[in-house]
């Protein structure tokens, strides 16, 4: 669901709007003319660290297509846009020791990317899935722009960890074929489809069709991506106002989606020891089993209410072995069955 936050107080990286600068002269737009045209100060805006607010990016977007900017603008941004690009989200990604980790990585910082957008990501021994999803309403043209950037974008990711070695994937967007819809058939190892329809709004979902949990990374440094651990819990904490670290833990188990990590599995992904973790909870007044539970209890009561799967579903999307274990912890929090709540608050479809 979009989130009801206002494009015009939302502030996005404006690292990426200035590649436009080395594509835009090939079509005869000047961007520097366009920036002071729309008042956009460009000398802030090439700070490394510079944020633009949304609804400025929807204006100049606008205004590149209105100057004549080809139908694959998006998506030759995209095709621009390396993992270093994504500043120190892109250090700790290089820094993994696997390509499952960096995913995990992006997934858990993506709104140091592109906060205009949520990312969650999940895999087994048989692939990954990557899913975005917008957090915020845009205009029609501006949102099909960033669908196409961010698809090739991800797909560059791939190449760059890989070392141009990018799996066999599959690449479904939601929005119609685009006129240069070739550009995606030539893609190499990439099946691209269009104009596929979700309940939940836009998205962008890549299959990746190898275990990433086997793909080691030849820039693996420990001591590196601790270093760009803290630094991103540091800038999250910026821009969201987290102080407490049970706070951090939950929002990083929630963008994790369905694959609720273990205690052991989500020290790892931390670089903490168990102990410690626990230790940094204790102090706060809570435990790992009770965050997980107060996360799942969440994820129930909004896919109960927005999405259009069974209670069945749900129970196995949440990590349980079957439905009445399910219904009994849901009933334990929210007083009534899961089947009950959704008839009171959101879809109606049989268990």
């Amino acid at each position: 669901m979009l989130r009801s936050t206002s494009s015009s107080r939302l502030l996005v990286p404006a690292r990426y709007y200035m590649r436009l600068a080395d594509i835009l002269p090939r079509h005869g737009i000047d961007l520097h003319a366009v920036l002071r045209a729309l008042d956009l100060p460009e000398d802030a805006l090439q700070q490394a660290d510079a944020r633009i607010a949304l609804a400025d990016v929807e204006r100049l977007i606008a205004t590149i297509v209105g100057a004549g900017a080809p139908s694959e603008t998006g998506f030759e941004l995209g095709r621009l846009l390396s993992v270093s690009t994504h500043s120190v989200v892109g250090f700790g990604m290089l820094s993994s020791p696997t390509m499952d980790d960096a995913l995990r990585f992006v997934a858990r910082y993506f709104s140091l990317v592109m906060p205009s957008f949520r990312l969650r990501y999940r895999s087994d021994r048989d692939g990954g899935t990557l899913l975005f999803t917008p957090v915020v309403a845009m205009s029609r043209v501006c949102l099909y722009f960033h669908l196409e950037t961010i698809a090739t974008a991800a797909l560059r990711d791939l190449d760059d960890l890989t070392g141009g070695r990018r799996p066999r994937c599959r690449l479904t967007l939601s929005m119609p074929a685009p006129p240069h819809v070739r550009r995606y058939e030539a893609l190499h190892d990439v099946e691209c489809r269009f104009g596929a329809e979700s309940s939940t709004g836009p998205f962008i979902q890549l299959d990746i069709f190898e275990d990433l949990r086997t793909i080691p990374l030849r820039l693996s440094d420990p001591n590196a991506l601790r270093v760009a651990e803290a630094r991103c819990r540091a800038l999250i904490d910026q821009v969201t106002g987290i102080e407490r670290f049970s706070e951090w833990i939950a929002m990083t188990i929630r963008e994790m989606g369905d694959d609720v990590p273990t205690l052991q599995e989500l020290s790892r992904i931390l670089n903490l020891t168990t102990r410690t973790l626990n230790r940094y909870l204790e102090r706060e007044g809570t435990c790992y089993r009770e965050l997980v539970g107060n996360i799942r209890f969440e994820l129930a009561c909004e896919r109960l209410t927005t999405s259009m799967m069974s209670v069945t579903e749900i129970a196995y999307s949440l990590g349980f072995h079957d439905s009445a274990n399910f219904a009994r912890a849901f009933r334990a929090r929210a007083g009534c069955t899961p089947s009950e709540y959704r008839r009171r608050f959101g879809m109606r479809r049989p268990a």
